[in-house]
């Protein structure tokens, strides 16, 4: 902007310049015509004056010539002017400057053809006998018969000339005090133009520069003034609209970043545009790896790309699955929309990926568990109708065979009866019907209560049972749930253990890393242990390391996995440490208080 102030400033001095020199040019002019006439006017009154006051004469030839040459000299000396007295056909009688005798006729002179017409003439002209530029001033002088010609003044224009230089000097002078001044106040108009428009250029600067903070602090009602503040209007405007754009970009972002479902964005050259978190997550890549390259460059999941791809080729609507390794197996349900533009152009195509592993799990433990239950419970059905058709067919006459086969139908109803109780509860629990009822729960006194209670099938295996609980424990708990959880482990741990072995019970609390209170309780027992192929599995429902000694102990196969559910529900962990043939150990960690 300051070049431009410059350059207006040049401008206006150019102008003002121009117009100065134009100004005293025509002041020159005017300066030296008005001089000229006024000196005309003097010459024609002073040739009026000798006209009456002169002596004329009437001699001829030569006697003339003298006289009036020397009267011309004599007037010359008196007027300061040249002074030439010119008979009526232009002959020359007398000059004050040169010898008549020698001089041309004058009758073609301008100012002596303008005399004869009009009464006065004047001409102006470069004389060759003084070498300078004259005025001529002629009047026609007729006196009684003794004169009948012209008088003419002539003087030297030098002192016209010097006056004008004197004139000019002086004007020059003033007009390079006045082009200062001009200059000085031609820059202030200019700065006043262009300081505004300077201040509106660089807000307008900073706008573009994405600063729409940037405003033009000005208070003027001219049209500056308005246009300052339209730019303001602009930016405020362009605030507004800049402000909603990312208020919409950040919810925009927000669920995007918060979805548990994967975005993927593809243009029409396949190149990735847009990829959320839950989608990086799923094809297990570090964030922003993929923005804007190829899905080609997704080579460790062929079936994946190449259904997308075949989706971008045929441009149509997809919703298939595959399965990916990342290393583990994770079913990806791909929901595939193509996209156009104006004119039906091809933009890219949107994909929807949903993590379907869980649910496709869900869906084959259902399967497996209907056909479980099924299995379960046709056996013991099918013992319980076997014996009875027996008995009612009349086909047993020993009393003591009749009994056993009533003792097993009994036995395999209990066990029926355990399968469905199992499977209520572990319906319950799944679905959070069963509230959860937090109290103090003094665990030596709770343990006691449940070591009693086993006592009697221990005995029977001639198993030991000890238990090492501080006295000064207590747990927030559900009892009920931990009730049923113990009395799972002890009966597994019986269960599994040969005769004459042992099943140990022990408490502790202990803090962990984050200052958090737990309670860990442990059942150890010496029995068969678990094969380490089956530890991670042993909590699913109806999974049996052993079908056949599971089922001759009378488990459902629901019990560990019942524990599993209820110790969840009480916000803490259970673990598994066993090796075949020493016995088997299970770690219970509960938060001492509950939140």
């Amino acid at each position: 902007m300051r070049p431009f102030r410059i350059r207006l400033t040049l401008i206006l001095m150019i102008m003002i310049g121009i117009s100065m020199v134009g100004a005293g040019i025509t002041m020159a002019q005017v300066f030296k015509k008005s001089h000229i006439s006024a000196l005309e006017g003097n010459m024609i009154r002073e040739i009026k004056l000798l006209s009456h006051t002169f002596d004329f004469r009437s001699e001829v030839g030569e006697s003339a010539v003298t006289y009036y040459t020397r009267q011309s000299r004599d007037l010359s000396a008196l007027t300061d002017s040249r002074v030439t007295f010119i008979s009526k056909d232009g002959t020359v009688i007398g000059d004050s400057e040169s010898d008549p005798l020698h001089m041309d006729n004058h009758s073609s002179r301008e100012e002596i053809v303008n005399a004869a017409k009009s009464g006065s003439g004047h001409a102006i002209r470069y004389s060759s006998t003084l070498q300078e530029d004259m005025l001529y001033v002629a009047v026609p002088v007729v006196s009684a018969g003794k004169y009948d010609g012209f008088i003419r003044l002539s003087v030297s224009l030098a002192s016209v000339d010097e006056g004008v230089r004197k004139g000019w000097t002086l004007m020059a002078g003033g007009l390079a005090v006045l082009f200062i001044v001009a200059a000085l106040v031609s820059y202030r108009v200019a700065a006043g133009l262009t300081s505004p428009l300077e201040k509106i250029t660089r807000v307008a600067g900073r706008i573009s520069r994405l600063d729409y903070d940037a405003r033009v602090n000005m208070h003027r009602k001219d049209e500056i003034g308005e246009l300052a503040k339209a730019i303001n209007g602009m930016a405020d405007s362009l605030q507004n609209q800049l402000q909603t754009i990312r208020d919409n970009e950040d919810l925009l972002q927000s669920v995007m970043d918060n979805m548990t479902s994967g975005i993927l964005l593809l243009d029409a050259e396949c190149h990735i545009a847009l990829i959320n978190p839950a989608a990086e997550g799923m094809l297990n890549v570090r964030s922003g790896q993929l923005n804007g390259r190829s899905i080609n460059e997704l080579k460790q999941y062929y079936e994946l790309t190449r259904l997308i791809k075949d989706g971008m080729t045929e441009r149509k609507i997809i919703h298939e699955e595959r399965s990916v390794f990342r290393p583990e197996e994770t079913i990806l349900h791909l929901d595939g929309v193509p996209m156009f533009g104006e004119e039906q152009s091809f933009k890219g195509m949107l994909f929807l990926l949903q993590d379907v592993t869980a649910i496709r799990r869900l869906e084959n433990m259902r399967s497996e568990f209907v056909a479980n239950v099924s299995h379960e419970l046709k056996t013991p059905v099918a013992a319980v109708k076997g014996f009875s058709e027996t008995l009612l067919g009349g086909g047993v006459k020993d009393e003591e065979t009749a009994r056993a086969f009533l003792q097993i139908i009994y036995d395999e109803s209990e066990r029926l009866n355990r399968l469905i109780s199992d499977i209520l509860d572990l319906s319950k629990i799944e679905s959070k019907r069963s509230p959860m009822d937090y109290a103090p729960v003094h665990l030596a006194s709770f343990c006691g209560s449940i070591i009693d209670a086993m006592a009697t099938v221990a005995e029977k295996k001639r198993i030991t049972l000890h238990a090492d609980i501080p006295e000064e424990l207590f747990v927030e708990a559900d009892e009920d749930k931990l009730r049923q959880i113990l009395i799972n482990l002890l009966s597994n741990a019986v269960s599994y253990t040969q005769d004459g072995g042992k099943v140990d019970l022990t408490v502790q609390d202990l803090q962990d890393t984050e200052g958090s209170e737990k309670v860990v309780i442990k059942v150890s027992d010496t029995g068969i242990g678990i094969p380490k192929k089956d530890q991670p599995r042993i909590f699913e429902r109806f999974y049996r390391v052993d079908k056949g000694r599971s089922r001759s102990s009378g488990g459902t196969g629901l019990g560990l996995s019942i524990v599993k559910h209820l110790v969840d529900q009480h916000r803490g962990e259970i673990s598994v440490d066993s090796e075949l043939g020493i016995g088997t150990t299970f770690t219970v960690e509960l938060p001492m208080l509950q939140e």
